[in-house]
């Protein structure tokens, strides 16, 4: 855990000229995306494979991350006093109701996250929700005669109107687990929060840059194909 907290720190002193006593909430941040950057390639291959639960595993490979940040902001030590605004990055919700209530200075800083935390949520809801609706009656990829159930040789066979169906379910009541975020945030310290904010807001931008990619990558192919076409 030192090498985390050493890690932070220093961080937190780089950004401390420009960004005062918010620098290592900011550092928490730039750490974050560093992870979330680490883990990219296996971001990617997840959101290849196609499934409705491809993305845990990237999320199930941050917890041991999230769990350094949660024991460094509770168990005491040079970070627990640092900031966020006028919220200490040790703080917890019920300890900014104390302090002031939910309008409180503290209790401000909470609300923002929180709202942020909402937004980035319903954000990966719709776009859930629309990925769910949008879903091919066929898996993309699968050959064209398995498609039309004819052509010779072995070909894959195509999941069950039930399965696809259960897909779709899945991938529309998935993205609502995003709110589940809120609770979390609101039991951690202030500095899990804040991590737990940037890394759902991460995954959410990483799958719309990825499925952006893909669709351009469809367009193009399309295109491509209807010009030869036309040559012929």
């Amino acid at each position: 855990m030192s090498v985390f907290t050493d890690l932070v720190v220093e961080l937190g002193r780089l950004l401390e000229p420009v960004l005062a006593e918010s620098a290592t909430a900011a550092a928490i941040v730039l750490f974050t995306v560093l992870v979330r950057l680490a883990l990219y390639p296996l971001g990617r291959a997840a959101f290849r494979a196609a499934t409705p639960t491809a993305g845990c595993l990237p999320m199930l490979l941050q917890l041991p991350v999230f769990f350094l940040m949660y024991r460094s902001f509770s168990s005491g030590g040079e970070l627990m006093e640092h900031r966020l605004l006028a919220a200490p990055l040790g703080a917890h919700w019920t300890g900014a109701l104390e302090e002031g209530g939910p309008f409180g200075v503290q209790g401000l800083v909470f609300l923002g996250l929180f709202a942020a935390i909402a937004a980035v949520a319903a954000w990966s809801a719709v776009r859930g929700r629309r990925a769910a609706a949008a879903a091919p009656a066929v898996p993309v990829g699968l050959p064209a005669s398995a498609q039309r159930g004819g052509g010779g040789g072995a070909a894959p066979a195509a999941p069950s109107p039930e399965q696809l169906a259960a897909m779709r379910k899945l991938g529309g009541v998935l993205p609502l687990l995003s709110f589940g975020t809120l609770i979390t945030a609101a039991v951690v310290p202030l500095a899990a929060g804040l991590y737990l904010l940037t890394t759902t807001a991460w995954s959410v931008a990483e799958r719309a840059w990825l499925q952006h990619r893909r669709d351009r990558g469809a367009a193009g192919s399309g295109v491509g194909d209807g010009a030869g076409r036309s040559s012929l």
